[in-house]
């Protein structure tokens, strides 16, 4: 347990800030393509008021998103709002609003656009909370009700349907998982428990053409830790076994075909496709997770490897594409659960037997050479989870820009940078100049307006 006076996940990059800000006709260095309309949305803990720095997590801070508004070449705002959780709402002397106090109402790791309108989400049971257009908290809830349980921090849309495919887990549903369909109107479609032998973290999940895959890996809810007062009491769990559930999409529990893999965790899978019988899967793979480092992700490199499920003899391949440490990997949303080339990650640092997350650099796998190139933006600078934006519906996968946020900790600046997914390593075509810092966080997406 962290038993330290000080804390990673409260300095440096990772320090919360004390104030929300709204910035209009931001300064633009570079040429913003015109063809970027629409919000950029980026969500993260950022504690509000004073933490024990020797019982923090990273994963419980309140959640705040951080949001820029972009049309005909121009920035035309940026905001960052605390989500109005009940703790949030208590100590800004605010009126609570609907939903708040219910369990897990930090909604502090992903902020997505979903019927025209935006949601923040986290895990573990943590229920949604929507957002206006301007970032202001309206409500918590599960889609307008239609869920019994919880949500999720990573749904997976599939591009041709339109359906957000989720698995959800809940310390107080031990024995299973649940498997939800979330449809573009964003109520429910499809919801069934997916048996597990014992109440594991599950972070995320694949799609592929046919399937949801669902990872069952032995990082799971601690009672002793629990009844101790741990705030976050998932622990590595090496009697636990790792395994990979293969279900068709829409499917019951029965129809899963589970593959075992060496013990590991993943927060984050870069993509899965169908390839025949087979179904492949590239991760962003952790040789363990909250073992002796309990305040946050620190416990080995995460590096890029493939795995491949032969459906028809029930057996699993383990390949490490590359040792390069990376996390927050990313493709193109019109390709998930479909054949990507491109896939951009975060690049960490290791030194001294500790994890920096993220450092100032970049990293895009091209799966047709297996190349990879590394875009770095220079000493002094935090660089964090990018994402893709075409420049049209049907524009090639590298025809179109990576987004990302930028930070500069030591002069407390930040910036939006905009790089021509051709040639990512030549520098950005605009930097969006934001008066502000904004803190290493989790995930975020590029919300186009509706048209």
């Amino acid at each position: 347990m962290t038993d330290t006076a000080t804390n990673r996940f409260l300095s440096g990059p990772y320090a919360p800030v004390t104030t929300e800000e709204t910035a209009v006709d931001l300064r633009v260095t570079g040429t913003l393509p015109p063809e970027l309309d629409g919000r950029y949305l980026r969500n993260g803990p950022n504690p509000i008021g004073e933490v024990d720095p020797a019982t923090y997590h990273w994963f419980l801070g309140d959640g705040m998103v951080h949001g820029l508004r972009l049309r005909d070449g121009k920035a035309d705002w940026y905001r960052n709002r605390w989500v109005r959780g009940a703790a949030v709402a208590d100590a800004l002397g605010e009126e609570r609003v609907p939903g708040a106090g219910s369990f897990g109402d930090t909604a502090n790791t992903n902020v997505i656009g979903l019927a025209g309108r935006t949601f923040a989400i986290v895990e573990a049971g943590g229920p949604p909370a929507e957002l206006t257009d301007e970032l202001d908290t309206v409500c918590f809830g599960t889609f307008d009700g239609t869920f019994p349980n919880g949500f999720t921090a990573h749904p997976k849309k599939d591009p041709v349907t339109g359906d957000l495919h989720a698995v959800n887990y809940y310390w107080a549903r031990p024995d299973v998982v649940e498997y939800l369909v979330v449809g573009p109107d964003a109520t429910m479609r499809h919801r069934v428990d997916v048996p597990v032998p014992g109440n594991p973290m599950v972070h995320d999940c694949s799609i592929t053409e046919t399937s949801v895959v669902i990872y069952d890996l032995p990082v799971t809810f601690n009672l002793d830790d629990a009844m101790g007062g741990a705030r976050f009491p998932y622990a590595w769990d090496p009697g636990y076994g790792a395994r990979v559930g293969i279900m068709p999409l829409y499917g019951s529990p029965e129809q899963v075909q589970w593959f075992e893999v060496e013990p590991c965790y993943v927060f984050h899978p870069v993509n899965a496709f169908d390839d025949g019988d087979t179904v492949v899967i590239d991760v962003a793979r952790h040789p363990r997770m909250f073992d002796k480092v309990r305040n946050g992700p620190d416990e080995g490199v995460p590096e890029l490897w493939r795995w491949t499920f032969d459906r028809t003899s029930g057996k699993a391949h383990e390949e490490q594409l590359d040792d390069h440490p990376v996390e927050f990997p990313r493709v193109d949303e019109r390709l998930v659960g479909r054949r990507h080339r491109y896939a951009l990650t975060a690049g960490l640092g290791y030194t001294d037997d500790e994890l920096a997350w993220p450092t100032s650099t970049l990293v895009r796998y091209d799966r047709a050479n297996g190349g990879r190139e590394i875009i770095d933006f220079g000493p002094g600078q935090t660089a964090g989870e990018a994402v893709f934006v075409p420049r049209h519906q049907t524009a090639a996968e590298d025809d179109g820009w990576y987004l990302t946020l930028v930070t500069d900790v030591a002069h407390g600046t930040s910036e939006l940078v905009v790089l021509d997914a051709s040639a990512p390593t030549e520098g950005p075509v605009a930097r969006v100049h934001i008066p502000a810092r904004i803190p290493l966080g989790f995930h975020g997406n590029w919300v186009p307006t509706a048209r």
